[in-house]
């Protein structure tokens, strides 16, 4: 485990104590003055703080100007979490996620298995909204970008792939977010980059810059480690493993394979840019057929 994980994965642990604290305080009589209770917490909030700094350090350091790649899908989609709006734009450095992208589609794009052959099929409808009390979660396959295929951006070498981890429910609900937030979401940070990240794949690209691309859909690769991959091939499929609400595409560019190790390193996409948050783009046009 590297240095700089240690801050962040012992904040998490603090934020596990406090939500077992409470818990737990509901039940029985602690042994203790009540204040201290919240101790856990104080010192998640000084773990974070120390994260973020050794993290800046490190960005700092390793600062580079952006990389030219096609986007790692084809048709309409929409941007979250995006850089262009705030860096980190996750929140925080780990896992190389300074620069990285969310995106999802309203609509299924050409491509989307359906034909039995290539795995669940997407839905066709739109895409469902946040559900504050009922559905509590849904099936990965009623969200359109669910099977949608994912291209490598540019000329590269596959270095990792992996697609054994199962697509979950969404958590795209009041009670389905806060199981994410407070246990499930933790855990998965405490497990490290392979229970975050999901089913994932990692291209080195040269030039010390690697794509990763997270959550994809179980057993839909098409490449393994080793292979080497042209600009537009088709290489998986949006899914719903790791750490998500939703079926949807985390896409970033890296300094390392390892995602335990990586820095990230800035991106645009080509004829694109970097879209903003609640941004639609159409990346048909981009992407070469593969």
């Amino acid at each position: 485990m590297s240095v700089r994980r240690l801050p962040g994965l012992l904040a998490r642990v603090f934020v596990l104590v406090f939500v077992a604290l409470v818990v737990t305080g509901l039940f029985v009589e602690y042994p203790f003055p009540s204040w201290l209770v919240f101790l856990p917490l104080v010192l998640a909030w000084t773990g974070s703080i120390a994260g973020g700094r050794m993290a800046s350090r490190d960005l700092r350091a390793a600062r580079r100007d952006a990389v030219e790649v096609l986007p790692p899908v084809r048709g309409r989609w929409s941007a979250l979490n995006s850089p262009a709006d705030r860096v980190p734009s996750h929140g925080l450095h780990t896992f190389g996620q300074t620069y990285a992208i969310d995106i999802v589609t309203a609509e299924a794009p050409a491509g989307t298995a359906a034909e039995g052959q290539d795995g669940p099929a997407g839905a066709t409808g739109g895409r469902p909204g946040f559900a504050w009390l009922w559905p509590v979660a849904r099936r990965p396959r009623a969200f359109p970008g669910f099977g949608a295929p994912l291209v490598a951006v540019a000329d590269a070498t596959v270095v990792a792939a992996d697609d054994t981890q199962r697509d979950h429910l969404s958590r795209n609900s009041l009670l389905g977010l806060a199981y994410l937030l407070l246990a499930e979401g933790e855990a998965r940070g405490l497990a490290g980059a392979h229970r975050v990240f999901g089913n994932r794949v990692v291209l080195d690209l040269g030039d010390g810059t690697y794509a990763a691309y997270a959550h994809v859909q179980r057993g839909s690769l098409q490449v393994r480690a080793g292979d080497t991959v042209r600009a537009g091939q088709r290489i998986a499929r949006c899914g719903n493993s790791g750490n998500t609400t939703e079926p949807h595409v985390h896409f970033q560019l890296m300094d390392h394979p390892d995602l335990e190790k990586a820095r990230g390193i800035p991106f645009t996409w080509r004829g694109i840019g970097v879209p903003a948050n609640g941004e639609v783009f159409d990346a048909e046009g981009a992407v070469s057929t593969g």
